[in-house]
């Protein structure tokens, strides 16, 4: 009796000891987020001023253009500037302009739409995109080539291929990636108000895109030849890109913030939540961190996709040394770029306000530090969601190039490419929101698993089941390399005895 009175009290004393300490650790942090709150300073100013020159030289130049064609050719007499180039048949802006226009009005309708069914078909909608664009992409392939667009064809075809092939190498890893997104919906649905920053940021792509659509309609209007027309739109796109990638991680460290916060506090309605942190994030995304997200917003996109891509085939590849010897290095090559460029930064960029290299470092040694780096390694949320972005794009160029065969078949390509980037950035803005939910989920629970737990035990015990795996899965991977590097000293010792 004594006995189990002694343990029962120890028992309450060890439970009253962890939550205190558990108390002290959250205290500290909140101490740290304050902290963080009141001292933030401009990081990557340069890149602020690169980005703003570069936004008002591109405005400028797309006014330009389209002005130019607009209701009257050579309107500013600028075509004695393009003499040199090959002539080609002239147009007007306000020609092309509608196709764009039902470009961005496609885009606009999937993004939001995607947004109005996140709570209910969001999940259904992934996979039906990650099944589908193999089989659209072969199809665009095909019409390419029935077009007699060869290369156009090849390369739908190519991705069609990698595609396919991506999506064979983690098809083991899918149900883990349906959970996770499935939880990342679940916060985000809760959260009206960063839904509402989505709709608004959205509104304000659309109005850049309507100056981006202008000029890009006038310079298909220009009486330039294909070749100079090419090297415009392939500016103007890089253009658009950058844009579109900044406004999207604008709203990727509000809503990151905004998770964090709630995770750290326990719930949305928690009296520990500061007062107007939406207000605070959206402030500090237009302000002190404004230079970090243009930054980041170069690199970070295309350092994943190669990484994602090399992953996939690096799977596939067998017991062929030298290829596998190649891409080992490629590998390499990429994972240090991803220490130094990777879409958890953002993260710690809304919560500390840091650089965003700093932030991209410690998130990424938080993520070593912890071993949940092979669980971010496992994952491939960020794969399935660019490919419903890839999806939605594709739609979007499909619906201007097809009216634009019917009208002018010499200009399918040109109008249905530029108008697949609008609506890859209008639907790659829905799908950011779930995406800063998934980033938010793996730094708290890197910083401090019971964040999780507290929010849905359930949802804690299946990661932490999956990471235990994967740790024993590299654990045993690399034992087995370490055999076979001692077996081939062992044969070349032979041999050369």
């Amino acid at each position: 009796m004594n006995s189990t009175s002694f343990s029962s009290s120890s028992s309450s004393e060890l439970a009253s000891i962890a939550t205190g300490d558990q108390n002290a650790a959250r205290s500290r942090r909140s101490g740290e987020v304050a902290a963080a709150d009141q001292s933030r300073r401009w990081h990557d100013v340069f890149w602020l001023g690169i980005f703003v020159i570069h936004l008002v030289g591109l405005g400028f130049l797309l006014g330009v253009f389209g002005l130019n064609r607009f209701e009257k050719e050579n309107r500013l007499n600028i075509d004695k500037y393009t003499f040199r180039l090959s002539e080609n048949e002239a147009g007007l802006t306000e020609t092309y302009w509608p196709l764009y226009a039902a470009a961005g009005g496609v885009g606009t309708v999937l993004g939001w739409s995607w947004l109005l069914l996140l709570g209910s078909q969001a999940t259904q909608m992934m996979k039906f995109s990650i099944h589908i664009l193999t089989t659209y992409l072969a199809v665009i392939s095909v019409l390419c080539f029935w077009a007699e667009q060869i290369f156009w064809g090849v390369a739908f075809a190519i991705g069609a291929a990698l595609q396919f092939l991506y999506v064979i190498s983690v098809i083991d890893r899918l149900p883990f990636t349906m959970l996770v997104l499935q939880k990342a919906v679940k916060m985000v649905w809760n959260l009206p108000e960063v839904m509402r920053v989505a709709y608004a940021f959205m509104v304000v792509v659309l109005l850049w895109m309507a100056l981006w659509s202008f000029g890009a309609a006038g310079v298909v209007a220009s009486s330039m030849g294909d070749g100079g027309r090419w090297w415009l739109l392939v500016v103007f796109s890089v253009s658009l890109f950058w844009t579109g990638a900044v406004l999207c991680n604008i709203v990727h460290v509000i809503v990151s913030g905004m998770v964090f916060l709630v995770l750290f506090h326990g719930g949305r309605d928690a009296a520990s939540i500061p007062a107007n942190s939406l207000m605070k994030s959206l402030q500090y995304a237009l302000t002190t961190s404004f230079g970090s997200i243009c930054y980041g917003s170069l690199f970070t996109a295309a350092i994943r996709t190669l990484r994602w891509e090399i992953r996939g085939f690096r799977s596939r590849i067998g017991n062929n040394e030298c290829l596998l010897c190649c891409v080992d290095f490629l590998f390499h090559i990429v994972e240090t770029l991803v220490r130094f460029f990777n879409k958890y930064a953002y993260v710690q960029i809304a919560v500390h306000g840091k650089s965003f290299n700093h932030s991209a470092r410690d998130a990424w040694e938080l993520f070593q530090s912890t071993g949940v780096e092979a669980l971010v390694a496992y994952d491939c949320s960020g794969a399935v969601l660019l490919m419903g972005t890839v999806f939605g794009g594709l739609i979007t160029g499909t619906c201007s190039g097809v009216w634009a065969w019917i009208k002018w078949r010499d200009r399918v390509i040109m109008i249905g490419s530029t108008s697949m980037l609008m609506g890859m950035v209008l639907v790659g803005l829905a799908m950011v929101v779930v995406e800063s939910a998934v980033t938010s989920i793996y730094i708290c629970y890197a910083e401090d698993p019971l964040l999780i737990h507290r929010w849905d035990a359930e949802f804690f015990n299946q990661m932490s089941e999956t990471l235990h795996q994967r740790l024993q899965y590299r654990s045993a991977r690399a034992g087995q390399v370490l055999i076979h590097n001692r077996l081939d000293d062992r044969v070349r010792e032979n041999t050369s005895i």
